[in-house]
């Protein structure tokens, strides 16, 4: 057997959080092509405004089939924000989610996401489809990704 990927899971409620972000509705293949770009313009969104983020930045994926993504690209906020460009401002609101800690590089992602759904079906608990990653630590952090840590969270049906 594997060693796990992920810190043991637990079930928590998450904070209602404003944010500032792009809603994206690509090919999978373009991830990597468009993420950087769309964390820089929501950055500079902010600084346009005088805002500084409130928190590590975050992807909230709405639906993930095998060739398109629908995702918002997003940083939290202390105070609401105005639309600029593509910019748009948010709100996620409080919900329990089955949450963990990832630790490596963003190719393990999916072997992580894997790791997390199988313990919410053995906890007989419902999942809903959208999830959503924070940034913790990344390539910001330095070049060994052993030191990365991604937050999983995945709303639950029901709860």
């Amino acid at each position: 057997m594997s060693a796990a990927m992920i810190e043991p899971p637990k079930i928590v409620r998450s904070a209602r959080q404003l944010a500032a972000r792009i809603h994206l509705t690509i090919p999978k293949s373009e991830i990597q092509r468009v993420m950087g770009p769309g964390l820089q313009e929501v950055h500079a969104a902010l600084a346009a405004q005088g805002v500084a983020p409130a928190g590590p930045w975050f992807t909230h994926h709405r639906r993930i089939e095998p060739h398109a993504w629908d995702f918002e690209i997003g940083v939290p906020v202390a105070r609401p924000i105005a639309a600029h460009g593509r910019v748009q401002p948010c709100e996620r609101p409080a919900t329990i989610v089955a949450r963990a800690m990832y630790r490596g590089g963003y190719e393990g992602l999916g072997a992580a996401w894997g790791e997390l759904d199988a313990w919410i079906a053995a906890q007989k608990l419902a999942a809903r489809a959208d999830l959503w990653e924070v940034y913790a630590l990344g390539p910001e952090s330095g070049p060994d990704s052993a030191g990365w840590r991604t937050e999983l969270n995945r709303p639950l049906s029901g709860a």
